[in-house]
């Protein structure tokens, strides 16, 4: 795989950290994530292919065998606010004086620097200081943020992924690894970018909910059938737009303009109750084969056995009969081959991971007695 030889530490967090650490060993790297003393044994559920150590950092020896892992690696993620690391003793002048070929990447919400740097958020805060969640939602309601998918994953992990690759091609140049800062309001921001570069083109010149894609527009809209269920319509350009009247079987001579926006309501209403007339299915079944840009809102449960999807192989089932997204993208050469066993159990590899680097049976029995490091060799796999 594109990422083997590739060895990473990730210290356990939530969702962010643990998608970044997903993504590379998906992609063939070595993941050890490091997870806290008295942790909870419920499984973090972006962690297949990883290996799991359980160590004290907040104790100097716990700490001592952190760095001694890093000596080894390629690459460390941490997740914590601003100065933890370094209150530990484990901040980048101290990682990389022992390895300075080490990619030390820090995903945060506010970033390393600001006056918001060590302040708690969550994904919504973060989208909303990127200023995206000013922009979305319906005309006349509050803006809402988009699950926690913009800044938690987007935004963050994988950016910061994409972070990791680029310092580690850059490495193959200089020799030297580097301090990543991904703050995820950045990260939206920038996934963002569009909307800035977008400004003068008319797309947002009304307000939130009443603009071509945000909802506002009718051939640009999700709409209820029949059945309870939906379809979604991005009708956007004349010729689409045409082969979705038709499919609808409508007579654009009796319709309002596509692009008068003052009859937009009234074109939703009649596009609304037209959809409603039909189930999913039938649907699917006119617009399938055209250009109307007219597809099914398909559920998780529905997506890996639609003919698309299951042609592609875009969906993967592990071990334990779960449905989850191949990786993407798809490479032609070294595809990534992703874990299907599921992940670890908390500290299911301390012996083995510090085994390999060097620790003695009795180093790692004196550790484990005195709390540095826990230990958990047996798997349950029901």
């Amino acid at each position: 795989m594109a990422l083997a030889g590739i060895r990473v530490i990730e210290l356990a967090g939530l969702a962010p950290a643990p998608f970044c650490g997903m993504i590379l060993s998906d992609f063939g790297a070595k993941v050890i994530r490091v997870d806290r003393t008295k942790a909870s044994m419920t499984a973090d559920v972006q962690s297949r292919g990883k290996q799991s150590v359980v160590l004290d950092l907040k104790k100097p020896e716990g700490a001592a065998v952190l760095k001694r892992l890093c000596v080894e690696s390629d690459v460390l993620i941490e997740p914590f606010r601003n100065g933890v690391m370094e209150k530990l003793g484990l901040g980048p002048n101290e990682i990389l004086k022992d390895n300075p070929r080490l990619i030390y990447a820090r995903l945060t919400g506010f970033g390393q620097s600001g006056s918001y740097a060590k302040a708690a958020g969550h994904d919504i805060n973060y989208v909303a200081m990127s200023g995206l969640l000013s922009m979305l939602g319906r005309h006349n309601e509050n803006p809402y943020a988009p699950l926690n998918l913009l800044a938690d994953f987007a935004g963050g992990g994988l950016i910061c992924a994409m972070g990791i690759v680029l310092a580690l091609l850059e490495r193959v140049k200089s020799g030297q690894g580097q301090v990543i800062d991904t703050s995820m309001v950045e990260g939206a921001a920038y996934v963002g970018s569009f909307l800035w570069k977008s400004q003068n083109l008319g797309l947002w010149n009304r307000s939130r909910g009443e603009n071509m894609l945000d909802s506002g527009a009718p051939f640009y809209e999700t709409y209820k059938t029949a059945d309870g269920k939906y379809m979604a319509v991005g009708a956007i350009e004349p010729q689409f737009y045409e082969e979705l009247i038709k499919g609808l079987d409508l007579d654009s001579s009796q319709l309002p303009l596509q692009m008068s926006f003052s009859d937009w309501p009234e074109l939703k209403r009649i596009f609304t109750e037209t959809f409603a007339s039909k189930t999913q299915a039938e649907w699917s079944k006119i617009f399938d084969g055209t250009d109307a840009c007219v597809t099914p809102v398909l559920s998780l449960d529905e997506v890996s056995s639609h003919p698309h999807n299951r042609e592609r192989g875009s969906f993967i089932v592990d071990a334990q009969g779960e449905i989850s997204p191949r990786p993407a993208p798809l490479l032609s050469r070294t595809p990534a081959m992703p874990c299907l066993s599921g992940g670890p159990l908390i500290g299911e590899h301390t012996d083995l991971v510090l085994a390999e680097h060097g620790y003695s049976k009795d180093e790692i029995a004196k550790l484990q007695s005195s709390g540095i490091i826990e230990c958990n060799k047996t798997k349950s796999r029901l």
